[in-house]
């Protein structure tokens, strides 16, 4: 398995132990299940570790959406088998476009399964009725699905407007462990390229970080041998880093907290009513993983300035 194969991988991982934490009742998702059957049972650990990657991403959502207007849009970097969209539909938050892109190996999987199931498909939002496929890329009215390398900005340029993509419109982007596997100039081009052309805009960077110390060697260790090295590593020494990749590609400004403030953040009942899903015997094991883990937020305009945890 060569290295892209490798973090290709690493979207199968990630939904399956969405799926096992949805299937224990940590949160509602009624759509994993259409795209990952089934899952082995995963650790208490990475069960809490989950809900926390996904409650926190979506608090931030959840921020940019109320300041975002009816003509915001969303464009989620390396999506693999993310439901947000559909999430989104169920919870009556309609976006003006919604973009997801990943190597075009995962997204024809994602088509694959979209095609073949009536309840993904009826969920689309089709103005002339119509969706449009190929083994790659899926566009409807206001949802969009393409494959693509994100180290190619032409592509990534060409795939946008392929999407219908406005430059002006309030924009989200999303990334979960996804710039840590590209080379540290390659982001920077990325994010530069995104700073100039969205002026107001928002970017969720969830990744790990606190990479320095004897837990983050263990970590960097065990994804080596699973042939995934982190690329991008540099960039997660720690959270004043993290700051730095996108104020030093042209952000106007970045914050970031470890997921041990994220997750202190969350509704107290709900964290209450999560921890008795499942007895956890080494909470001292919950806490390093999640100091090694964080949401960077960087904003480009006004409206999104004081997007914080609180």
């Amino acid at each position: 398995m060569d290295c892209n194969e490798a973090v290709q991988a690493t979207n199968d991982d990630a939904s399956h132990c969405k799926r096992c934490a949805v299937q224990l009742g940590y949160w509602t998702d009624n759509y994993i299940s259409l795209f990952v059957p089934k899952s082995d049972r995963k650790t208490p650990e990475i069960n809490r570790g989950y809900y926390a990657r996904t409650k926190g991403v979506g608090l931030f959502i959840d921020k940019f959406l109320q300041k975002g207007g009816n003509r915001c849009q969303i464009i989620n970097l390396g999506s693999g088998f993310d439901t947000l969209y559909w999430r989104l539909k169920d919870a009556g938050q309609e976006v003006s476009n919604f973009v997801e892109m990943d190597f075009p190996t995962v997204t024809s999987r994602k088509c694959y399964f979209i095609k073949r199931n009536k309840i993904l498909l009826d969920k689309i939002h089709v103005e002339d009725g119509e969706v449009r496929l190929s083994p790659t890329d899926l566009h409807a009215a206001n949802y969009h699905i393409v494959g693509v390398d994100l180290r190619n900005l032409n592509e990534v340029q060409a795939k946008l407007t392929e999407a219908e993509v406005k430059f002006d419109y309030p924009t989200l982007f999303i990334a979960e462990c996804v710039l840590v596997y590209i080379e540290i100039p390659q982001v920077t081009h990325l994010l530069q390229w995104l700073a100039s052309n969205f002026k107001n805009c928002v970017f969720i960077n969830y990744e790990q970080v606190n990479m320095v110390d004897k837990f983050g060697e263990v970590m960097l260790r065990n994804l080596r041998a699973r042939g995934c090295p982190l690329a991008g590593v540099a960039a997660c020494k720690n959270l004043e880093t993290q700051r730095e990749r996108f104020l030093g590609s042209g952000w106007e400004g970045a914050r970031a907290w470890d997921m041990v403030q994220i997750y202190d953040a969350l509704p107290t009942a709900d964290r209450q009513r999560i921890e008795r899903i499942e007895f956890l015997d080494e909470q001292e094991l919950l806490v390093q993983l999640f100091q090694h883990y964080c949401i960077c937020v960087a904003w480009n305009g006004d409206t999104f300035c004081d997007i914080d945890i609180t």
